[in-house]
């Protein structure tokens, strides 16, 4: 990579046999430090020690960062990430790094979408130069005032070729699951649960930039698929207390709503002309 102080953190709790992603970035030809950041209130630490040495593996202290940040609710339940992905700006300073990413221990695979040479079909190649890949984004994020950007996910891709992000290829308002970030812009995870789409609803409506780039996406495990992680969380409070999470930071601009994909369930429901600031027509200019 063009930089040497870029990391890659991968946040993981009581999976320390089980951190897939760590394999799939090596099998996408990342070549850079990794470290895996894990709570003092978990119970495997020692695995995760033995399986990915002491130096590659920081502890932080869970409710230490419970009391620093807003969760937005009183339920006293720490299985959730949003403090390891607090921790990571303290722990990419105390490395003396300028940049870093941090994943979910859950992803399979690292994918290039792209087109067919006819048009008709959206294809997919695994990524085998993934350093390459984050020179790009980083040299994106370096030219521009954005808090961080993400890869895609598989779902932004729904309906293929003609899907609008596939046929226009903008970049999208939100950021999920894969952060980039510059150490020097710092910025807070914000509610116990949801706390991505808390984030960048909330802090986008204050005018901060996140976003999306197609056309790498990650695919990940389907959630509540494994033990550990925050899959007691959702199993215990289901997808409504998940999605009205947000609701509470953004009531003027998102709701919950029934999402009608193969498992039908509550959602949140984003409306993006009244959560972050738009560009107004010149027309409107007053002469």
């Amino acid at each position: 990579m063009k930089t040497n102080k870029f990391a890659a953190f991968i946040l993981s709790h009581g999976r320390p046999d089980n951190v897939i992603t760590y394999k799939t970035i090596k099998a996408a030809g990342y070549t850079g430090p990794i470290y895996i950041i894990v709570d003092n209130e978990d119970k495997t630490i020692e695995r995760y020690v033995k399986n990915f040495g002491q130096e590659n593996v920081i502890v932080f202290d869970k409710k230490a960062m419970a009391d620093a940040i807003d969760e937005a609710n009183n339920f006293d339940n720490r299985k959730v990430i949003v403090h390891a992905r607090n921790y990571c700006f303290i722990a990419a300073r105390q490395l003396g790094l300028t940049h870093f990413i941090q994943l979910d221990d859950d992803y399979t695979n690292i994918h290039h979408r792209y087109e067919s040479k006819d048009g008709t079909k959206l294809l997919m190649i695994n990524v085998k130069n993934f350093n390459a890949v984050l020179d790009i984004y980083i040299d994106f994020l370096d030219a521009t005032n954005f808090k961080s950007i993400a890869f895609a996910q598989g779902g932004d891709f729904i309906g293929g070729v003609n899907n609008p992000y596939v046929k226009y290829r903008p970049l999208m308002r939100k950021a999920m699951n894969t952060f980039i970030c510059r150490t020097d812009r710092p910025f807070e995870f914000i509610g116990a649960i949801n706390e991505d789409v808390n984030t960048y609803t909330t802090l986008g409506g204050r005018g901060d930039l996140f976003g999306t780039i197609p056309m790498i996406n990650i695919v990940q495990k389907q959630t509540q698929s494994q033990k550990g992680g925050m899959t007691d969380v959702y199993q215990l409070s289901g997808t409504y207390v998940k999605s009205f999470h947000t609701v509470l930071m953004q009531p003027a601009s998102v709701k919950v709503a029934m999402m009608h994909s193969k498992n039908i369930r509550l959602h949140h429901l984003i409306n993006w002309n009244t959560t972050v600031p738009v560009i107004i027509d010149e027309k409107y200019k007053k002469i």
